[in-house]
């Protein structure tokens, strides 16, 4: 089974968080953030993942260290769960329609963490998330999931749907890239022979 789960306590955020590979899109979130609340479960749904994530956070000095944190957790029980990436597609992309919002996302589970993020946010928020956060959030899952990532914003106006466009994106590209390759099932999909 493809799960992993992990605690951390800081001065700044309490977080419980655990995730399912193999899932079927449940998801049972309290971030402290609406916003990301429903980010993540949007993610969980569209990447048919099943996740459970529980943050206390010092909401009173506002959201960045919970949704940052959030975004390290999140990353760390990824690479937990996808273990040596044993027969894993590892390479997907995704171009997804959000309304006007245009989105293409392309991923290599690599084990080298990146983020390319060429998204122009027009508002400062989305909700009582603060829009600059959502890159924040991906750099942090990138860099601790060991994942590359590129975000491209083809078309869009309205912050809230090129959000949403880039996790449903992000989601369906890591969906496709976690899955198993039937044909190729013991292998690690790379020539140094593990995915680091």
């Amino acid at each position: 089974m493809r799960r992993a789960e992990i605690t951390r306590k800081t001065a700044e955020t309490d977080i419980a968080l655990s995730l399912d590979l193999d899932g079927s899109g449940k998801s049972l979130v309290d971030t402290g953030v609406g916003f990301m609340d429903h980010m993540l479960e949007l993610f969980a749904k569209h990447g048919r993942f099943d996740i459970d994530a529980r943050c206390i956070g010092d909401m009173h000095v506002d959201g960045h260290h919970s949704v940052e944190d959030i975004g390290i957790c999140l990353g760390i029980v990824f690479a937990r769960a996808v273990g040596d990436a044993r027969g894993i597609c590892r390479f997907s992309d995704v171009v997804l329609p959000m309304d006007e919002a245009l989105v293409l996302c392309a991923i290599d589970i690599s084990g080298r963490g990146y983020l390319s993020f060429d998204v122009a946010l027009p508002d400062r928020s989305a909700g009582a998330l603060d829009a600059e956060l959502v890159e924040e959030f991906l750099v942090a899952f990138a860099r601790n999931a060991g994942v590359t990532i590129h975000l491209r914003l083809l078309a869009g106006k309205n912050t809230h749907h090129i959000i949403e466009a880039c996790f449903k994106a992000l989601a369906r590209a890591l969906r496709i890239a976690v899955s198993i390759d039937e044909k190729f099932s013991s292998d690690i999909p790379s020539t140094k022979g593990l995915i680091l």
